[in-house]
């Protein structure tokens, strides 16, 4: 399982840098526009430059609408200025064909700039709270637009979690399925060190978190800490040897 940590500009990213060992995606973000805000393509550049060469970075489009055309444009922004994964959040899609269409748009915009980017269809697991497309149906859309990845995260960062709206049970159901069209499944959405072990059995691809290594477990008002991400990360070590010694068992 890859660790995926969001900072929120140029410093917490130097931040990510002195923890690189510990984590493998950085994800640039602007949490103060949203679950999945898009931050400035000059920040994504300076991201890029300041974390290791060996260490991709992904970014974020926004919570975006249900415009292709807008979408598409943002999303070739963000492989222009050096992300290798781009994420959208299709938080004004709310039937799979506009996803669909989105993402479609997206992928082409992406691909033909640069072949080798990973582009990542996110959906939210309280998209009932949001009228979007449900969750289940994110692997589906995935596969149907040319994607690399499907994604959940929450949409409304109130404390509530990724399992909160999606139990454990149907999140291993979205990773079968995502797997079931050969695509990576990444889960995030105030994940924290207890639900590793739950995240690992289901076979979860990427993890995504930023409050679980923040100064007081805050998204917002706390800074990425190094010490904490190497926690997390042995934490994350430590299950995959439970669950190699478990399989390997049985």
């Amino acid at each position: 399982m890859l660790l995926l940590i969001s900072p929120d500009g140029v410093e917490e990213a130097l931040d990510c840098a002195r923890a690189a060992e510990h984590l493998d995606i950085v994800d640039v973000k602007k949490p103060d526009e949203g679950s999945l805000g898009a931050n400035f393509p000059w920040v994504i550049r300076a991201v890029r430059d300041a974390v290791p060469a060996d260490k991709p970075v992904s970014a974020t489009v926004g919570d975006v609408p249900y415009k292709p055309g807008t979408v598409a444009q943002a999303a070739l922004g963000a492989a222009v200025s050096g992300a290798t994964y781009i994420k959208v959040g299709l938080y004004g899609c709310t039937t799979p064909e506009q996803a669909v269409e989105v993402m479609r748009a997206v992928v082409r915009a992406v691909k033909d700039h640069r072949p080798e980017a990973l582009v990542v269809a996110s959906g939210y697991a309280d998209a009932h709270r949001i009228g979007c497309v449900n969750p289940l149906a994110l692997p589906d859309i995935a596969h149907r637009s040319g994607a690399d990845a499907a994604m959940l995260d929450t949409a409304v960062k109130d404390g509530t979690r990724l399992f909160d709206h999606v139990p454990p049970d149907v999140c291993a159901e979205f990773v079968r399925l995502t797997h079931a069209y050969g695509l990576r499944a990444a889960l995030a959405g105030s994940v924290k060190a207890r639900d590793l072990g739950e995240l690992t059995r289901m076979g979860t691809d990427i993890v995504g978190v930023r409050g679980a290594v923040c100064e007081g477990g805050d998204r917002d008002a706390g800074r990425i800490v190094p010490a904490l991400v190497a926690q997390f990360r042995a934490e994350m070590d430590r299950h995959a040897r439970v669950h190699e010694t478990v399989a390997a068992a049985g």
